[in-house]
């Protein structure tokens, strides 16, 4: 079960760098960067489709798709230089409050 958890933040770590790299690919007409955004959506795929076999889908798409949106607001902020002001970060506050519940919930 560890392994999963592991896989599923691998799973998320490669969606939110590929995300970050989207612009890149300017409108998917560089060809290299297309290349590497869409293989890593990929991969990302693969392995939430692996980790769904140990943990419940509806958990394990909670939290990838609720850290994934919390990574890429923060690499948003933090790396292509987007405003971050209270609003975006009580919704990122909210996001990873509902993944913390729904996590203890599917625990049970």
């Amino acid at each position: 079960m560890v392994g999963a958890w592991v896989l599923l933040l691998g799973a998320i770590g490669v969606e939110v760098a590929s995300t970050a790299a989207l612009p890149r690919t300017h409108g998917f007409r560089e060809p290299l960067w297309t290349v590497l955004v869409l293989g890593g959506y990929a991969l990302s795929i693969w392995l939430l489709a692996v980790v769904v076999r140990s943990i419940p889908v509806s958990v394990t798409y909670a939290v990838w798709s609720g850290l994934g949106t919390a990574g890429i607001a923060l690499i948003g902020v933090l790396v292509l230089g987007e405003r971050l002001d209270l609003v975006k970060v009580a919704a990122l506050l909210m996001i990873i409050g509902g993944v913390f519940v729904l996590n203890l919930h599917g625990a049970h």
